[in-house]
């Protein structure tokens, strides 16, 4: 039991399989269990990964408990938090549980309830309703983006939550973020992608064709009809010689013609303002390819 549960077991599960008070007082002694909370044990050892950290505070919450909001986004790998309380909604369930942020409902409806990997969870909409409520709306946006590249969004059953889910606060914010979603450019394949779009989109700049075709090479951003092109300097996709070596000889063919920013994930974090005046100066100044050379063009890939 413990191995399908990540390491973990409840008082309630070990009175199931015949373990009486002593029983469990004496392996507690022993260190053959440990307390994690109330009822929750670690078994054979304390060290837990976050999934058995998950596990247990369901546990902790009671039968019917599901890892939901910011945690049940992180299961279902569309958000990531670093959080110390882990969020968990439950029907029943004592208050005041230390480390859990315990969201209560009268009933939680079987549609809205799933597992991954033996931990229950929210359903997916259920998951986004819930996020609607706790997080920022560009926080939101990009969840359901993910969940759309994990093609695991469905806007059907988005719906059918929203029907059932009368006077919820986050009815709102969720339907605008699944508006706006659909406005971002569908060609965004990384959080630095997303990180520069927003970049964009807060400082009020034009919106930039992303992983697109210029002069035959693939570039992260261009802005169609200029001479501006961006280059987004990932560690994951620029780790080897090789394509360090790629970049470059694309930055030299195009530098004729092309004026080619690089940026690093901290110039896009720590120094937005100082990217912000750059991007700025550079569109401000822009010329078309063709007044650089002759018979330059960027298209889009198809």
């Amino acid at each position: 039991m413990a191995v399908r549960q990540h390491g973990v077991v409840a008082y309630r599960q070990l009175a199931e399989m015949g373990f009486g008070r002593g029983a469990i007082e004496g392996r507690l002694k022993t260190g053959r269990l440990h307390r994690l909370h109330r009822g929750v044990y670690a078994v054979g050892h304390s060290v837990l990964s976050p999934k058995g950290r998950w596990m247990a505070a369901v546990l902790a919450c009671g039968p019917g408990a599901a890892l939901s909001h910011r945690d049940g986004g992180q299961l279902w790998n569309i958000f990531r938090t670093s959080r110390a309380e882990i969020d968990v909604t439950a029907s029943r369930s004592r208050g005041g549980i230390p480390g859990i942020t315990l969201h209560r409902v009268r009933v939680l409806d079987p549609r809205d309830r799933g597992w991954i990997e033996g931990i229950p969870v929210t359903a997916l909409p259920r998951t986004l309703l819930d996020l609607a409520e706790v997080l920022r709306p560009r926080q939101l946006e990009r969840a359901i983006e993910e969940a759309e590249r994990l093609r695991l969004f469905d806007l059907r059953a988005i719906e059918d939550v929203r029907r059932r889910s009368p006077g919820r606060r986050g009815l709102r914010p969720l339907i605008a973020a699944v508006g706006a979603a659909w406005e971002t450019p569908p060609a965004a394949r990384s959080e630095m992608e997303r990180l520069f779009l927003d970049l964009c989109r807060e400082a009020g700049l034009p919106i930039p064709a992303m992983n697109t075709m210029v002069e035959g090479y693939e570039v992260d951003a261009h802005w169609p009809g200029t001479d501006v092109v961006v280059e987004l300097d990932g560690w994951d996709f620029h780790r080897t010689r090789g394509s360090f070596e790629r970049d470059r000889a694309r930055d030299l063919a195009l530098s004729p013609r092309y004026r080619v920013l690089r940026l690093t994930w901290r110039q896009l974090t720590r120094e937005r303002a100082e990217v912000t005046r750059s991007l700025r100066a550079l569109l401000d100044s822009c010329r078309t390819p063709r007044a650089r050379g002759q018979g330059a063009h960027a298209h889009a890939s198809p």
